[in-house]
């Protein structure tokens, strides 16, 4: 008896039936057929119907085996398949439920055979027949392509060992010298061009600086970030920390040009220079998304520095960023009181 690998016919499936109503066992019927024993076994176990209601009406059938078989093998999803589950579906998008949610709720309400994944319906979404009638908009993020699971390609930077946040001095980690600072980019509606703000936070005192981008061009972020800090004594300029962000490329030129060390946070974890992120969303109060930053003259937002800097903070006992800024620049002790007016 040779091996033979292709599906099994309903002529075959009808023999089936014939030998099990005659009471032969699995391996008679396999030798019958000329198949392997586990082929039987295979097929009895994944065709068998079950009737919930109807106990007596479980059993073996070439026809339903056979078409179930068929289903199994279709390139239909089942959502193309079951249109009745497609329809309820699509009104529970139209419900602002995400796919997650219809399948959770399918689940609850122990749909049965009309339970689905969220994969599936995500991938009924994006297929020939979802993309037909954009049913993309009706999802949370409204995409109109699809994010390639498991495989997104890293963005940023390549970073040596040596300039991330990890191989950070304990001193800086701990804010107890002066001249460390952290760079983010705050960004605003695209509709309102390229323009954005590089924000620039000093650790122990949280003073900030702000200088204006025309864009998110790597170039200009450094010579920005060189136009605020080099009127600092080197002592006030050690080190800087960054996200891996693709604007901040050019870093080494900082070291060359100010003598600043740069570090950068892991992949996907900006948190870890929280003291600029922490001074971005106060930003916001100001500089709303909404923001057309060409209409802000150069003062403007001098002043707003000024503003931010002179605002007490309760993480440094209520003394502004410039107090304790200026008493570190005066070698005085870190709670000497310095009138808020210094920039």
């Amino acid at each position: 008896m040779g091996a033979r690998y292709d599906h099994l016919t309903l002529d075959e499936r009808r023999l089936i039936y014939q030998l099990r109503e005659a009471r032969l066992g699995v391996p008679r019927i396999a030798e019958r057929l000329g198949r392997h024993r586990s082929t039987i076994y295979r097929e009895l176990r994944r065709n068998w119907h079950r009737d919930a209601e109807i106990r007596e009406m479980n059993g073996y059938y070439p026809t339903v085996a056979h078409s179930a078989a068929a289903g199994r093998r279709s390139r239909l999803s089942k959502l193309q398949q079951n249109t009745v589950l497609a329809r309820r579906v699509v009104e529970s998008l139209t419900m602002a439920w995400s796919p997650e949610q219809i399948a959770g709720r399918l689940r609850l309400d122990g749909a049965g055979a009309s339970r689905v994944c969220h994969e599936t319906i995500y991938r009924f979404v994006y297929g020939p027949q979802g993309r037909a009638d954009a049913l993309y908009r009706l999802l949370p993020s409204r995409r109109h392509r699809r994010r390639v699971r498991y495989a997104r390609k890293p963005k940023g930077l390549f970073i040596p060992d040596e300039n991330t946040i990890k191989r950070r001095p304990a001193d800086i980690n701990e804010r107890l010298i002066p001249g460390h600072w952290e760079c983010d980019l705050v960004g605003f509606r695209q509709v309102f061009g390229q323009h954005k703000l590089t924000t620039l936070v000093e650790r122990v005192s949280r003073y900030v600086i702000l200088a204006r981008n025309p864009s998110r061009h790597s170039a200009g972020v450094m010579a920005g970030i060189e136009t605020g800090l080099t009127a600092l004594p080197p002592e006030w300029r050690r080190s800087i920390t960054f996200d891996r962000g693709t604007e901040f490329t050019s870093y080494p030129m900082l070291r060359e040009r100010l003598g600043l060390q740069s570090y950068f946070c892991a992949p996907q974890a900006p948190w870890q220079k929280g003291t600029v992120e922490n001074t971005n969303g106060r930003l916001r109060r100001f500089l709303p998304m909404e923001t057309d930053l060409a209409t802000k003259t150069d003062a403007e937002l001098t002043a707003l520095a000024y503003n931010m800097n002179a605002t007490p903070r309760k993480c440094l006992g209520f003394r502004t960023p410039s107090e304790v800024f200026a008493s570190w620049m005066m070698g005085l002790p870190a709670n000497a009181i310095i009138p808020s007016h210094f920039s």
